[in-house]
């Protein structure tokens, strides 16, 4: 498969609608199809999840649940209103009657919650039970990967493993042929996909700094900085897509590297920026095709869920994109990632919430600071910290941190919002 196709795979796989923040839709998606195996309500409920579920879930809105935060919430609306067939939209459909039956089944406490450890970092597995039948559902590594359903204790599904975290090949990503690809590209063949992430984007942030949601650090930052300011707007418009997607609005967003925030995040500057220099539509899907798979390439050696707030590749890519708009080489947007990395590379993740949209703020402007530095011939120089000579291999040691360095860091956040 030529890079060009594998690039497409890339892109069709991960640039997916998802309505919520996206471990709570794990979650839900994860009881629905349990739900379906057992063919009726439970009666008793047990959720097993790893902690980066865990962490990603306690302190988030679900989405079409009247406001409310929680495993449970959301592994309830899953099997009272959820629709599996709808995968990461699987809560689109919930009624009011939906939310008060789910009220009702927790308040009777018929479901457990439970940290299982040794697993994947994205792992849930439901368990139901109706008097002497059972029904069970495991998903794992990606948010809609069904890895197993059980009937009455039998298999009734198994998918084979997926090799890394993808069933698309991302060992072909790397900064020189992404490049490439953006500047060579049918347009016509990316179009839909980025089409229909900048309008979904673009309408969560609208509401975002319309309304108010969270801490409004979307609206913050244009009361300080001023609409004049296209940076401060990029970073804000952003944010807002946060404020809104963390708080519960039910719209949908698309999402990258398996997360809405990320989507908002590598997609919203870029797009604010393009239409403030009034860029024409091909270059804009050129460059958010290359910002979108530059993020996917930092995010293939970090992982989809780690301690690394994966706002700081969104971020980053997205101000890359910017420079490939204005017609910057290949070596000016490598030295962007570098530099923002060395800036705020580690920034925490301690879970999904308000303030992640202060993170994709704070993100977005490193990538602005970056941006100038690299244009300018101010880079961070090779022997600095992670930085080598190689733009490849500064990217993955960058990456390695994230992963094997901050693991220690992921299993401390986890205890401490546990309160142990």
């Amino acid at each position: 498969m030529s890079n060009l196709e594998a690039y497409l795979d890339i892109l069709n796989e991960e640039l997916r609608p998802a309505l919520g923040c996206t471990e709570p839709i794990a979650v839900a998606f994860c009881a629905a199809k349990a739900k379906e195996a057992l063919g009726s309500l439970p009666d008793h409920v047990d959720v097993y999840c790893s902690g980066n579920i865990i962490k990603n879930v306690k302190a988030v809105t679900v989405p079409n649940s009247n406001g409310q935060k929680g495993i449970e919430v959301a592994a309830m609306l899953g099997i009272v209103g959820g629709r599996a067939d709808k995968e990461l939209e699987v809560l689109n459909s919930v009624t009011e009657e939906d939310i008060k039956l789910a009220d009702k089944l927790i308040s009777e406490k018929i479901i457990n919650v439970f940290h299982e450890k040794d697993v994947d970092n994205l792992y849930v597995r439901v368990e139901l039970s109706k008097g002497t039948e059972t029904a069970s559902c495991i998903v794992k590594t990606k948010h809609t990967f069904v890895s197993e359903i059980k009937k009455n204790g039998k298999v009734i599904f198994k998918e084979k493993d997926l090799i890394g975290d993808s069933r698309a090949d991302k060992s072909c990503l790397n900064l020189k042929d992404i490049y490439n690809f953006a500047k060579t590209v049918d347009v016509e063949k990316i179009k839909p996909l980025l089409k229909q992430q900048v309008e979904y984007n673009y309408a969560i942030a609208q509401v975002g700094l319309k309304e108010n949601y969270g801490a409004n650090v979307g609206k913050t930052l244009l009361e300080v900085f001023g609409e004049d300011n296209v940076m401060a707007k990029a970073a804000a418009t952003a944010a807002a897509g946060s404020d809104a997607r963390m708080n519960g609005c039910a719209l949908p967003v698309v999402i990258n590297s398996g997360s809405g925030n990320q989507g908002i995040a590598v997609s919203m500057p870029l797009y604010v920026y393009a239409k403030e220099k009034n860029v024409d539509e091909e270059n804009l899907y050129r460059a958010l095709a290359l910002a979108n798979l530059v993020s996917l390439l930092q995010k293939r050696y970090i992982g989809d869920l780690s301690a690394y707030c994966g706002a700081c590749c969104a971020g980053c890519s997205s101000i890359c994109g910017i420079a490939f708009l204005e017609g910057q080489d290949y070596e000016t947007i490598g030295h962007i990632i570098i530099n923002t990395a060395s800036t705020i590379g580690g920034m925490v993740c301690d879970g999904a919430k308000s303030s992640c949209a202060a993170k994709i703020a704070a993100s977005v402007m490193s990538g602005f600071v970056a941006y100038a530095q690299a244009k300018n011939d101010r880079s961070f120089k090779p022997g600095e910290g992670m930085i080598v000579e190689d733009i490849e291999q500064t990217i993955a040691n960058f990456g390695r941190m994230g992963r094997e360095g901050m693991k220690s860091t992921d299993e401390e956040i986890l205890q401490i919002m546990l309160g142990n």
